[in-house]
């Protein structure tokens, strides 16, 4: 026996035998793949999500150009929107806001395939790991390039003023707004999420093989990294439940699809970060043609200034919002507990605590990062003003960092110390089981 277990040890941290051609070529080919597949996925996505929102009905053939301005900014990239009509008009705009649906569904699905390869592999050699992530990031890095070159358009904006109107005619200059990828950012952040979708994998997935000089970490950060993924992927999954109850009984059944194709993550986890307590601060002042939920813009319409967003903003206008407060302490306490039992057994209660409260803090300090928005547009006539109140609006979302990570500290100590104390009780990961469990009864 011990004659087979030397070659199969040995064999679990070398790269797998060839059998799909030469490996050079099929690492390649592995890449590709990966790379591939999750931007397809994201086009999907992004495809169905703004054809729900009435995008392919744009002038000029501009939906595939919308579409992969979607893909860019869901990827990390930026795409700037700007308009000119010379010195007399001039039109601009901005648009800051992730479509998070779009960007989930492609992370999940890169991370798939990227670990196909490697699900039968326990240990994996810091060189071939480094190999596979490299070659991943530059077929993605080609794939975001040409997808970035697509995402651009010009748009004639017919002003709706007699005047500037007329004087566009005469002077040849009618108003345009536009938009392009910034392609240099686009690739640079681009890298950037791979590379953490990437890292991301390994923390969460058992599946994924790690060096032996990695080993020892996997037993005090896959756990509560587990449980972040957890209460994301459960909290998009009871607003895709809410989603669908709302595209089934209500009215306007293609905004409420875009907005699940295009938005859905933006709404559930700002709902995780309002109900633990967190907040956002910003303003509607004309909604852009963006899928908010009304009670939110209930409560951030003004023309002037900014209003809170949070659990005590929202519950002057509707009381369910105290709702969220039990949704999180049942999900956050179900995340905690599976990352007890994911963890070594007779881990300290208070050690879970901990590794609960700096999980959840740093996971909703991302949250709140990747749920701003910042939109606007407007004209103006020789730099004055908009030429109408119906001609310039914006809407802005700006979390309160310190609010949402000392949020996340205190609920991760609450919960992660109770679910610790739910897990003692349950067999953990590798743990044999005691003596008088293992004994046979007696007759």
């Amino acid at each position: 026996m011990s004659q087979m277990r030397g070659p199969a040890a040995a064999g679990a941290g070398s790269p797998a035998p060839p059998g799909g051609g030469p490996p050079f070529l099929r690492g390649w080919a592995e890449a590709l793949g990966t790379a591939l597949a999750g931007l397809v996925t994201m086009l999907v996505v992004a495809a169905l999500g703004l054809w729900a929102a009435g995008a392919a009905g744009l002038p000029g053939g501009a939906f595939p150009a919308v579409v992969a301005a979607a893909v860019v900014t869901a990827a990390g990239g930026s795409v700037d929107a700007a308009g000119d009509a010379g010195i007399i008009v001039q039109a601009h705009a901005a648009l800051d806001v992730v479509p998070l649906s779009v960007t989930l569904a492609g992370a999940l699905v890169t991370a798939a395939v990227f670990l196909l390869p490697l699900r039968h592999r326990a240990v994996a050699s810091t060189g071939e790991l480094l190999g596979r992530i490299a070659r991943t990031a530059a077929c993605w890095l080609v794939l975001l390039l040409l997808l970035a070159l697509a995402a651009h358009h010009d748009f004639t904006i017919t002003v709706g003023n007699d005047i500037a109107d007329e004087l566009g005619a005469v002077l040849g200059t009618t108003p345009t707004v536009g938009f392009r990828a910034d392609v240099p950012a686009t690739l640079g952040f681009g890298l950037l999420w791979v590379l953490a979708v990437l890292a991301l994998t390994f923390l969460v997935s058992r599946r994924a093989p790690l060096s032996s000089r990695l080993l020892h970490f996997q037993d005090s950060v896959r756990p509560p990294a587990f449980a972040m993924l957890l209460t994301l992927l459960v909290y998009a999954a009871v607003g895709l439940v809410v989603g669908v109850i709302e595209l089934i009984t209500r009215d306007r059944p293609a905004q409420t699809l875009a907005v699940i194709l295009l938005g859905l993550p933006n709404l559930a986890w700002l709902a995780l970060g309002i109900g633990t307590g967190g907040g956002w601060s910003g303003h509607v002042d004309k909604a852009l043609g963006l899928p908010l939920p009304h009670i939110l813009d209930e409560v951030l319409h003004t023309r002037r200034g900014t209003h809170t967003l949070d659990l005590g903003s929202i519950g002057e206008h509707d009381g369910r919002v105290w709702l969220l407060v039990v949704l999180a302490a049942v999900v956050l306490l179900g995340a905690a507990f599976a990352a007890a039992v994911r963890s070594p057994a007779r881990l300290p209660a208070w050690r879970c605590a901990l590794e609960m409260a700096v999980a959840l803090a740093l996971t909703l300090l991302v949250v709140g990062l990747v749920t701003r928005i910042d939109a606007h547009y407007g004209l103006s006539l020789i730099g004055v003003g908009d030429l109408t109140g119906n001609l310039g609006g914006g809407v802005t979302l700006e979390p309160q960092l310190w609010r949402l990570v000392g949020a996340g500290a205190a609920w991760g100590l609450v919960t992660g110390f109770l679910g610790s104390l739910l897990a003692r009780r349950v067999r953990h990961r590798g743990e044999a089981p005691d003596a008088e469990d293992a004994r046979p009864p007696e007759r």
